[in-house]
């Protein structure tokens, strides 16, 4: 049996803008959403608070976080992941990129206008959540 990981990322809107972080080369070079691996002794929605302060500097609190889209996803060659999508309705903090040797950057973008080099995965996802899934599957 293969391993699965459970993993939670950040759906967050302002405006009509997306919030994403731009990993740096070595962890691919594209654009994503803040979140990350859920760590053993945590719940998704604590696990989803540290990674957004930890990553972008954002302040989240578990009751303005909604369950927006749950990813099945098999990659090539790795274990199996399941993904929590949760939408923030409130936030605090001031943006910051954090975890500097993963990432580059984090900024808001137009939903209209996303960057050519967004992952395949939160394309699917974030396509998916407008047309109103809460599941998908994604082999990548």
């Amino acid at each position: 049996m293969s391993k699965i990981l459970l993993k939670v990322r950040l759906i967050l809107y302002n405006r009509g803008n997306i919030l994403l972080l731009r990993q740096r080369k070595m962890q691919g070079g594209n654009y994503t959403l803040v979140g990350g691996t859920i760590e053993d002794k945590e719940f998704s929605k604590k696990s989803l608070i540290r990674e957004a302060r930890e990553e972008a500097g954002l302040v989240l609190q578990a009751e303005d976080l909604q369950l927006a889209h749950v990813l099945h996803k098999k990659p090539k060659k790795k274990e199996q992941r399941i993904t929590l999508y949760f939408k923030a309705t409130k936030w605090a903090g001031m943006l910051k990129t954090g975890e500097p040797h993963k990432f580059k950057g984090v900024a808001w973008f137009p939903l209209d206008n996303l960057p050519d080099n967004l992952s395949d995965t939160v394309r699917h996802v974030l396509k998916e959540y407008r047309e109103g899934r809460l599941y998908s599957e994604f082999r990548g």
